[in-house]
């Protein structure tokens, strides 16, 4: 059975952060969706906040500290990614964008990518089509006709999933299963190892 590996990146600031909640039904939601479409699932979360510090120091002196950099590889090594940001001064945080800065502009290139987004009132919600949007077609990802906002309403519905928040979910995580079937243009091969000198003299004289 073919794997797919989501990473979700959660840029709330708060504990609990309503992003991270958004972020985890989104993940779960698309979860459900891949493993009906027959492949297996891993999912890594990633919660921003923990790695302020790291990236911070990664613009000050161009190295990602090591668990930064296991961060880092992990978004490279995935197959799609579940990006969810709180709004601040119309647009995404601050952290959430300074986190993509100290990617590789290249690592991105042909990921499946779904965008979320919370804020204090529906008027944010453009976000999500005039900031993060052009931000992820920037860096030139596949990205899915439908992305998620929750405002204050959305939070607290104990129905059976048929709130218009859960329709949205629902809807933005077929979507992202559907970029995640059959070949992914979007993942990176390992790259190949550079064999030390002994090795291949070792090889050369073997094959004699």
């Amino acid at each position: 059975m073919e794997t797919r590996r989501i990473t979700v990146l959660s840029a709330g600031l708060g504990v609990p952060s309503s992003s991270r909640l958004l972020a985890d039904q989104l993940a779960a939601a698309a979860e459900r969706r891949i493993a009906a479409a027959g492949y297996g699932v891993t999912v890594d979360v990633v919660e921003l906040r923990d790695f302020a510090v790291d990236i911070a120091n990664n613009f000050v002196t161009g190295y990602a500290a090591p668990r930064l950099a296991d961060v880092i590889a992990g978004v490279e090594a995935s197959d799609g990614i579940i990006a969810v940001s709180p709004v601040f001064s119309a647009s995404y945080s601050g952290l959430f964008k300074s986190f993509i800065d100290v990617l590789d502009p290249k690592s991105l290139d042909g990921k499946a990518v779904l965008l979320g987004a919370t804020g204090g009132t529906d008027r944010h919600q453009m976000v999500l089509e005039y900031a993060m949007r052009p931000l992820f077609s920037y860096l030139r990802t596949r990205m899915t006709a439908t992305s998620v906002f929750a405002g204050p309403q959305d939070w607290g519905n104990t129905d059976d999933g048929g709130s218009p928040l859960s329709a949205r979910i629902d809807r933005a995580a077929t979507e992202f299963a559907g970029l995640l079937a059959g070949e992914q243009p979007g993942r990176r091969h390992a790259a190949a190892r550079s064999l030390p000198f002994e090795e291949l003299l070792a090889g050369i004289s073997g094959g004699r």
